[in-house]
């Protein structure tokens, strides 16, 4: 623990100039005596042993120290219990203080600093800086950095997720900033660079493996604990945080991603250069870039490819939101390739649809084209069914709607009309009222309701009730019964009761 000056002062006055021995110290000031120790030896006088009494802990001295040097990480809790297993008596709190003057100490582990030449390395790690409201998503603020090693020159750029793609876009973006790249990338054991590691044996992932292949430089992978080799990328992400990310305000991620370019080629490179302070970051790069790799000419595709299948909507799921495709592709499995910027939906070799990219959630992005298509295509549909309903009810609908549309009246009204008729007079009704409107060349729904009402009057009957029938059930037809089969199912009755009466009085 921490102690005042002036018990300190008084410690080393009265073992200096009073004599008084550590014990005497201890109780006068009424301090533990290893404290005095820990003042003496400070000022470098050695600590005096004192003459340790016999302990009951003695006896097991040999085992305690025999498996602590097999197990050095045992806790003092399960050596305790083993010591008591074997006949310790003693309490728990002198045990655990024997044992952690007993447990072997690790030595400290002294690393050497690394040094790299121009264009020779580059690290690369994601650091988090808390999220991000899109709209209805809340989304992670992931940081992409890669310093290059020599000259501590920072890329910077901030992404949505850590998923390979937005990986990938990071490294291409480093590359085109810096017009180059360094002969080997560091990496910590991310997923996105390495699957699996069994000593020096190394599984790289193998999209980054294409990446590399591609710019011809080198994967390498940081040995695990192994925090000096990759310290340049972790004190440029806890920089960013300092000096960057703390009290920023931004509108967007591409407001932040400009602040974030403004930076690095800012106050970031004016800094000065750790491995020549002679120089600032920016004159370091300088010197450094004609020792980079040169860039291909084409970049590396870094566009999302997914497979998605289409429900009865016609819509497909990415990403949180739903986007439009043509009705026609509905039940069917597409293919989504995407950047941060647009979203495109193939059909095979095909593209169906093409929309901007929402990072938002629960959206609905649509084109309007697919919208209306479909919205015509169910219309059509409606009416189509009105048309078969009408020709099954009379074979003189046909003939009638094609002259009103001769004479320029709108098919789907006049169909809806004619249905409507249908419900409130009957098939019979309307099939002998279409002929007559055919007959007097006035095909118009109007002129079937004139001719309707006319002979409705003429039989002396109410008018019709306006009865509400469901959609879905109006194609259905009902053949009407022929009532001659009820009448002569009623001579047949007559017929019968008379031999009956014949058979009774021929009896009597």
């Amino acid at each position: 623990m921490a102690i005042d000056k002036s018990v300190e002062e008084k410690i080393l006055r009265y073992h200096f100039v009073e004599k008084w021995r550590t014990g005497t110290i201890a109780t006068q000031l009424g301090i533990h005596h290893s404290v005095v120790d820990r003042v003496l030896a400070q000022a470098g006088l050695p600590k005096i042993e004192r003459t340790r009494r016999p302990s009951i802990i003695d006896p097991y001295l040999p085992f305690i120290i025999e498996t602590l040097n097999e197990f050095p990480t045992l806790t003092a809790a399960r050596l305790y219990e083993m010591a008591r297993q074997r006949g310790f008596t003693g309490g728990p709190s002198q045990f655990r203080q024997r044992i952690s003057e007993l447990r072997p100490r690790k030595l400290p582990e002294a690393y050497l600093r690394l040094k790299m030449l121009p264009g020779e390395q580059a690290q690369v790690d994601w650091g988090h800086f808390g999220s991000i409201q899109i709209g209805h998503a809340n989304r992670p603020l992931m940081a992409f950095v890669m310093v290059l090693s020599w000259s501590r020159q920072i890329f910077l750029q901030f992404y949505l997720n850590q998923q390979m793609e937005n990986f990938l876009r990071g490294h291409v973006a480093a590359f085109e900033a810096w017009r180059g790249l360094p002969k080997a990338l560091l990496y910590d054991n991310l997923k996105s660079a390495v699957l699996e590691r069994q000593g020096q044996a190394i599984r790289f992932n193998p999209t980054l493996l294409d990446l590399a292949s591609h710019y011809h430089f080198e994967p390498r992978a940081a040995a695990p604990a192994r925090g000096n080799e990759k310290g340049r990328v972790e004190r440029a992400i806890r920089y960013i945080r300092d000096n960057f990310f703390a009290g920023r305000h931004f509108q967007c991620l591409d407001d932040l991603n400009e602040q974030a370019n403004n930076w690095c080629q800012g106050v970031s490179a004016d800094r000065r250069c750790p491995e020549n302070t002679d120089l600032t970051v920016r004159e370091a790069f300088l010197q450094e870039q004609p020792s980079l790799i040169a860039l291909p000419d084409n970049p590396f595709n870094t566009r999302e490819h997914k497979p998605v299948k289409a429900q009865k909507t016609p819509y497909i799921r990415f990403d949180l939101n739903d986007y439009s495709i043509p009705h026609q592709q509905v039940q069917k499995y597409l293919t989504v390739n995407a950047c941060l910027k647009t979203v495109r939906i193939i059909d095979g070799d095909e593209l169906i649809a093409e929309h901007p990219r929402s990072f938002s959630k629960g959206e609905q992005i649509e084109n309007e084209q697919h919208i209306t298509a479909l919205w015509l295509a169910k219309t059509n549909a409606k009416a189509h069914r009105g048309q078969d309903r009408l020709a099954g009810a009379s074979s003189h609908s046909q003939d009638f709607l094609q002259q009103a549309i001769d004479r320029g009246h709108l098919l789907k009204s006049t169909v809806n009309q004619l249905n409507q008729l249908l419900d409130d007079y009957g098939s019979t009704e309307l099939h002998i009222a279409l002929g007559e409107a055919i007959k007097q060349q006035s095909a118009y729904p109007a002129a079937v309701q004139q001719i309707l009402e006319q002979r409705r009057e003429h039989r002396q009957q109410p008018p019709p009730i306006a009865l509400s029938v469901p959609e879905k059930v109006k194609h259905y037809q009902v053949k009407a019964a022929k009532l001659s089969d009820y009448d002569n199912l009623g001579k047949e009755e007559a017929r019968e009761s008379e031999e009956d009466k014949e058979e009774k009085t021929g009896g009597a």
